[in-house]
């Protein structure tokens, strides 16, 4: 007999874990969540928050929403990235990043209701494992995963106490893998893998030093030093992340993967701290070092049997374009409703076969896109004459030819520019962020066919509400008090939902009549003059792409189930129909 029991065991606490358990404990859902450690972060890894993150943040409520821009460092401050030879030394170029441009920036503000920000993990995760906590989960730190064992019924996992050395087991109906980047959860459930780990070696040296007279009015997230010699194969570049400004920072500085590990020690990180920045004399306070590698690895099937995994145990990439944390936020949006349905008789098991369906391309795409984000850097050292296997001292002068008044230099400005600019493939994806859209079971089209991109898929967010994709925001206006709501808003918080317009009040009859034979809750707004919500901006009939009688099936997740351009001869039996192929009722 288990030692302990609960419906869904979450192995790890990280922002996929914390999040779940954060989810499933809102939804009702009996949860345990268990961490190796004594406690959470203990360094500030993930840091780029995304529009698509938050608004499952602000799902969980506007209160944890509210904290999160308390803590973080707003988009503003997250700026520009800076390409230098040193912080105090010359500038290169730079670019706006982060939604920050002001065209991206008015794409941002029509996109969502939230806002990016800079949130490093060490803020982050105390907030939703505190949410999850709060809501009802059970939490055991210092608590080791071991092993695991499913039936036709659930799984029994064995960990270890770390304080007692004591095994436990623990029988849950599910379980989650959550654990990182060297999951054993995924490894022991027999998941397949493609790509490859350990491309590339990397450390990060964390440390305290005001550096407001170098970066305040420039300020930004990511300052990039091109260093000639300095650097594994004589190209130097080292990163000077901003982790609170201006004051807390990470160096992400690269080494040998096919040589020995690197030992950092405080001499050696203090000294390459000091030379990133250019201020031999700098006071610093070193706070820890560690390194870690580069990855280019992806899960290509994310659960076996009763066991999924999410986050890192299933896309393993560099931190480039800042899709980890976000992602893994995401992995746990799309989970935690099926699973409480599951649970709650709501629904059928084959309802959780749509997270592999949904997930795994995912999970490809970003771990494809963070590691071809690397290879896009190549263009600036081609431009500055750093290219591997160039002479460091010829490196130095080729770095200083673009300074000369000669057409050579004038090109190699040129192409600098130009190297730099492309790099918003990086740091200002938005459609990457934004795009998602799923195919499974899980989601009705009726044979409509999918939008095509008009604009570039990786940049720009294109809203539809094509089944499968996220619903648009747009703001609509509550009758009673004026104030905006977003039609995110009008969805979500573990609940199907109802969009339809004046005309289309038998799509909100039939909601209330079908969530009853189904035992679920169906929420239905319908949106128009003299109704709650009025559309006095346009703005919703501009992006539904349905008429006002049309109807539009929005999943707990904010991601469009189905759609109906107009009303229909039986919308009971047509929700009815749709609501029962997507719950495998």
């Amino acid at each position: 007999m288990a030692d302990i029991t609960t419906d869904v065991l979450i192995i790890g606490t990280g922002p996929a874990g914390s999040a779940t358990a954060a989810l499933l404990s809102t939804y009702g859902i009996q949860n345990m969540a268990i961490n190796r450690y004594r406690w959470l972060a203990n360094t500030p890894r993930a840091h780029i928050t995304n529009q698509r993150a938050m608004e499952v943040i602000r799902d969980l409520g506007r209160d944890l929403e509210d904290e999160v821009y308390l803590y973080a460092a707003p988009q503003h401050l997250m700026g520009e990235n800076i390409f230098c030879e040193s912080l105090a030394g010359e500038e290169i170029g730079r670019m706006k990043a982060w939604g920050n441009h002001p065209l991206s920036q008015a794409e941002h503000l029509m996109s969502s209701p939230t806002k990016m920000n800079d949130m490093p993990q060490t803020f982050m995760e105390p907030l939703l494992f505190k949410t999850a906590c709060q809501r009802g989960t059970q939490a055991r730190m210092s608590t080791e995963y071991l092993s695991h064992a499913q039936d036709a019924d659930g799984v029994t996992t064995t960990c270890r106490d770390r304080l007692t050395g004591k095994e436990l087991t623990i029988r849950s109906k599910y379980l989650i893998g959550a654990d990182g980047g060297k999951s054993l959860v995924a490894e022991h459930a027999g998941l397949p893998f493609e790509g490859k780990m350990g491309v590339g070696g990397s450390m990060n040296i964390l440390f305290k030093a005001d550096l407001t007279k170098y970066v305040a009015h420039r300020p930004s997230v990511l300052y990039w030093v091109m260093q000639p010699g300095a650097d594994v194969g004589g190209i130097g570049m080292g990163l000077v992340r901003m982790v609170r400004p201006w004051n807390e920072w990470l160096i992400v500085w690269g080494y040998d993967i096919n040589g020995p590990e690197p030992e950092v020690t405080e001499e050696f990180a203090t000294g390459v701290a000091r030379q990133l920045i250019g201020d031999p004399d700098l006071k610093i306070e070193l706070l820890s070092a560690n390194i870690w590698t580069v990855n280019n690895f992806y899960a290509t099937q994310t659960s076996k049997g009763r066991v999924y995994c999410m986050g890192d145990a299933i896309h393993r990439h560099p931190p480039s374009n800042g899709l980890g944390s976000n992602t893994s936020i995401q992995d746990s949006f799309n989970l935690a409703w099926k699973l409480a349905m599951v649970l709650k008789g709501q629904a059928g098991a084959a309802l959780l076969d749509t997270y592999n369906a949904e997930r795994a391309p995912i999970a490809k795409q970003i771990v494809t896109r963070a590691n071809q984000s690397i290879g896009e850097t190549g263009p600036i050292f081609d431009a500055l004459g750093m290219s591997e296997g160039v002479d460091p001292v010829q490196m130095q002068k080729n770095l200083e030819g673009r300074s000369a008044g000669t057409p050579e230099a004038e090109a190699q400005r040129a192409a600098i520019r130009k190297a730099i600019a492309f790099k918003k493939y990086e740091f200002d994806a938005h459609g990457v962020e934004m795009n998602q859209r799923y195919t499974s079971a899980a989601i009705v089209t009726d044979g409509q066919i999918e939008p095509a991109f008009q604009l570039d898929a990786d940049l720009h967010y294109q809203p539809t509400t094509w089944p499968g994709a996220r619903l648009p925001h747009a703001w609509v206006y509550a009758r009673e008090s004026g104030a905006e709501v977003s039609t995110l808003d009008l969805c979500g918080h573990g609940k199907f939902t109802v969009l339809t317009g004046l005309g289309g009040e038998a799509w909100a009859a039939a909601a209330a009549s079908v969530g009853a034979e189904l035992g679920i809750e169906i929420a239905a707004h319908v949106i128009g003059p003299r109704r709650d919500h009025v559309d006095h901006s346009g703005d919703w009939a501009r992006v539904s792409e349905v008429t006002d009688s049309g109807c539009i099936l929005v999943r707990p997740d904010h991601h469009v189930a189905w759609r109906a351009e107009a009303m229909v001869a039986s919308p009971a039996g047509e929700l009815r129909r749709v609501l029962r192929a997507i719950l495998a009722r």
